[in-house]
């Protein structure tokens, strides 16, 4: 358990760091233009994604995100015991990764964001974002499951763009963006409701899952 939750500790680290690390370079560089900036924080990400989940899969899944967890606690893929070590992990790491992103680039350690995120769109956005990647996690998994760091990778790279929230899908990751007051912030206000929508999706799709893709096995 120790090995599993330090890698997703690690990922998360890394995923973290690199929303908000490639957020905050693509603002500086792309001078006001946000549409550049959104595409080179778009393909870091992916492609840190791919990355991690190509080394890390084998140790722990590569979860790096509490609703993965939770859906695969649901379908006893991950044991209740192995629930809370996965999700502290995953906050504690990846809280550390947006503080060190925060850092690289002479920011304060911990700012906390002031870019409010909210609305019924992006609540929405949020649901769907997440209910595409639980459903692309599943049933690549079932599958295709040598392919699943490329579709999850792709998937996430898309759904930043056809996403009026532009893809958090994450609830740890929807707490520590609000700790940087960056490109990829989020205030503290609008987290609560951004991991309901995102709890709301997971839930949904683990439901679809059931009729469409363990009817399978």
């Amino acid at each position: 358990m120790s090995r599993r939750a330090a890698a997703e500790a690690l990922g998360s680290f890394f995923l973290f760091a690199t929303v908000i690390g490639s957020g905050i370079m693509a603002e500086r560089l792309a001078s006001g233009n946000v549409a550049v900036a959104l595409m080179g924080n778009t393909v870091a990400t992916g492609a840190m994604l791919f990355a991690l989940i190509g080394w890390l899969g084998p140790i722990s899944g590569a979860h790096l995100n509490p609703a993965v967890s939770l859906v695969a606690a649901f379908r006893r893929e991950l044991s209740g015991r192995d629930l809370v070590p996965y999700l502290l992990a995953q906050l504690g790491g990846g809280i550390v990764g947006v503080i060190t992103a925060n850092l690289m680039f002479d920011m304060p350690a911990i700012a906390v964001a002031t870019k409010v995120r909210g609305g019924p769109g992006q609540w929405l956005g949020e649901a769907v974002a997440t209910f595409g990647l639980i459903l692309t996690i599943l049933g690549t998994v079932r599958y295709r499951e040598r392919h699943v760091p490329a579709a999850v990778a792709l998937y996430i790279v898309a759904a930043y763009w056809f996403t009026s929230s532009t893809s958090f899908a994450n609830p740890a990751i929807t707490v520590a963006r609000s700790l940087s007051d960056s490109f990829a912030g989020i205030s503290p206000g609008s987290v609560p409701l951004f991991i309901v929508a995102q709890l709301l999706g997971a839930a949904a799709a683990a439901w679809v899952a059931k009729g469409l893709i363990d009817r399978d096995r």
